[in-house]
């Protein structure tokens, strides 16, 4: 298992955008972009494509999408990481299911409870559902003890 390498200013940054979206009563979405070696995984940037949000769900259009893909090759880049809200539990609804932007096994899915208005910095392990993309195609919750073994949460 590789070790993904993230530094707090990201999940602020996440935190930033997810609680402005909740702000006004609707999910968000971001993507955490990422440059791999061979034993880590490191994000290099939080990236916030154009949705359109509803109080239960988001949607990608297609021309964020395509734009995505052009920034995705422009930086040599890969997504490591999706990350939503939702305004009450964290769970992965099946429109998540449905709508996952990202569809490799292992993709992992990270969905924050009330629209991340009640997450920190300092709570965001606990209070995130983290779910990873099985080879048969099924996204499967996976436990906090192997969150915290898979994140690195760093200052540099």
């Amino acid at each position: 298992m590789k070790t993904t390498i993230i530094n707090k200013n990201f999940i602020t940054e996440t935190l930033e955008h997810l609680q402005k979206d909740g702000r006004r009563g609707v999910e968000g979405v971001v993507l955490w972009l990422a440059g791999s070696d061979s034993d880590q995984i490191r994000i290099n940037q939080v990236y916030r494509p154009e949705q359109h949000a509803s109080w239960g769900n988001f949607r990608i259009p297609r021309s964020s999408m395509m734009g995505l893909l052009r920034h995705l090759r422009a930086t040599g880049s890969s997504i490591a990481a999706q990350v939503h809200s939702h305004p009450e539990e964290a769970f992965h609804s099946p429109i998540d299911d449905e709508w996952a932007i990202i569809r490799h096994t292992g993709a992992l899915s990270l969905v924050l409870p009330d629209y991340a208005l009640r997450t920190s910095l300092d709570t965001f392990i606990a209070h995130t559902a983290v779910y990873e993309l099985s080879a048969v195609n099924k996204w499967e919750e996976v436990a906090p003890d192997y969150v915290i073994n898979k994140y690195r949460i760093v200052s540099e």
